[in-house]
């Protein structure tokens, strides 16, 4: 599996999610995926064009995502993770910011990832990165901040009460911060040198973060779990498995987590 080959997945996956974005029926779940969260007909269509994809593909994968959960082709293989939407509130809200995510893994763990493709299933933009290769948008060499300056922080608040205390210290240690909704994206612009750093408090699920932990990586950025834990060696696979910290640079890394240890030390 090449890159090319994502990309071909994700061209058929702009125009075949083209209808049906304004139909009141967008905002009607149609049941539970694999991973527990609720379906909307906009994830399982891209979910199938997705597979379909990859079923043409000819070649043995197990292939891990939200909605359908673990599924193997030809007996199983490499492993693919897909988020078919991720940002599905914002894409059913009529919210213009939400992406389909992909990671390839010759193995079991994050440290396993030798491929991603983020799309941005809005404005079509392409990242993709390779494993000692680079990150790439629109097959232009993308590179995470180089300064230490806290331009831009976004982050995930999946439980606001609980979450947003807990990573006050570091939101208010930003010029700007902003929660866009999409996780993927959030990581791909980092990776991009858009965003300096993004937090996730909550524990994430390995395919909201795979494609985006390669493309962070790759650009010359670092992440981590938010209390600075590598995370190379998590398992791939449905389970929420740990909190998120990603930033530019590792002095923005270091930073950050001497932010974020502010509220620790308080309590």
């Amino acid at each position: 599996m090449q890159i090319e080959d994502l990309r071909k997945i994700g061209e058929v996956l702009i125009k075949g999610l083209s209808e049906g974005l304004n139909s009141p029926e967008r905002k009607t779940a149609i049941g539970i995926g694999a991973a527990g969260d609720k379906t909307f007909p906009i994830d399982r269509k891209a979910e199938e064009i997705i597979i379909a994809g990859l079923e043409a593909l000819d070649e043995p994968l197990t292939i891990i995502s939200e909605e359908a959960g673990v599924l193997h082709l030809k007996g199983g293989g490499r492993r693919v993770l897909i988020d078919p939407i991720d940002g599905s509130k914002n894409a059913v809200s009529g919210i213009p910011f939400y992406s389909a995510s992909l990671a390839v893994a010759d193995g079991d763990t994050l440290a396993d990832v030798n491929l991603s493709y983020v799309l941005n299933l809005v404005s079509g933009d392409e990242f993709w990165a390779e494993k000692d290769r680079g990150s790439f948008l629109n097959g232009n060499r993308i590179h995470s901040q180089e300064d230490e300056e806290f331009f831009m922080i976004a982050f995930e608040a999946q439980v606001p009460a609980r979450d947003l205390p807990e990573i006050l210290p570091l939101l208010s240690g930003g010029k700007k911060a902003r929660c866009f909704g999409s996780t993927a994206l959030d990581l791909s612009y980092l990776a991009s040198g858009s965003i300096s750093v993004f937090i996730c408090p909550s524990p994430s699920r390995s395919f909201d973060y795979a494609g985006g932990w390669l493309l962070v990586r790759e650009a010359g950025g670092v992440m981590t779990a938010a209390d600075g834990r590598e995370i190379g060696n998590i398992l791939l696979g449905l389970e929420r498995s740990v909190s998120l910290l990603a930033s530019g640079n590792a002095g923005l890394h270091q930073k950050a987590l001497a932010l974020l240890r502010k509220k620790k030390d308080v309590v």
